[in-house]
């Protein structure tokens, strides 16, 4: 599958495209609704192709917690600006924002458990308490041990 057919397969799922200018509204919706916002910063595809799996998860995600998250893809153009914003270092990584707050981030595919995993560590621990802590997952390598 193509990117931008994912893009459109996003959209079909309720998941819009946020930049620079619509970030903060789509951050305070999902703040009023009582959910993390999970944002998806894909990259180039050509570049990283993990961005199409990735893509393909994220709304499968979003339906196994039940409402709990809302999600977005940002938009191409405006993943500098907002990687900077959010602290992205690797693409593709989901973001997990609530409340002002990023919880954390989740770099390259990962196996369903490990997002399950990592997800409902970053989504129920205490927010507040102190100065935020963003986890940074990212597969490890598998021979040495070293983080990518």
């Amino acid at each position: 599958m193509e990117f931008q057919e994912g893009r459109q397969d996003l959209a079909r799922r309720g998941l819009p495209e946020i930049d620079a200018a619509t970030v903060d509204g789509f951050l305070g919706a999902a703040d009023g609704a009582g959910a993390v916002a999970v944002l998806l910063s894909a990259g180039d595809p050509k570049r990283f192709p993990e961005a199409i799996d990735v893509a393909v998860v994220l709304p499968e995600l979003i339906d196994a917690f039940q409402g709990r998250l809302r999600g977005a893809v940002i938009a191409r153009a405006a993943e500098s600006e907002l990687g900077q914003r959010f602290g992205v270092r690797v693409q593709p990584t989901l973001i997990l924002v609530a409340k002002g707050e990023t919880l954390g981030l989740i770099a390259k595919i990962q196996d369903w458990s490990v997002y399950i995993d990592r997800i409902t560590r970053l989504i129920e621990r205490p927010r507040g308490h102190g100065a935020a802590v963003a986890a940074t997952i990212v597969p490890q390598h598998r021979g040495q041990g070293v983080e990518l």
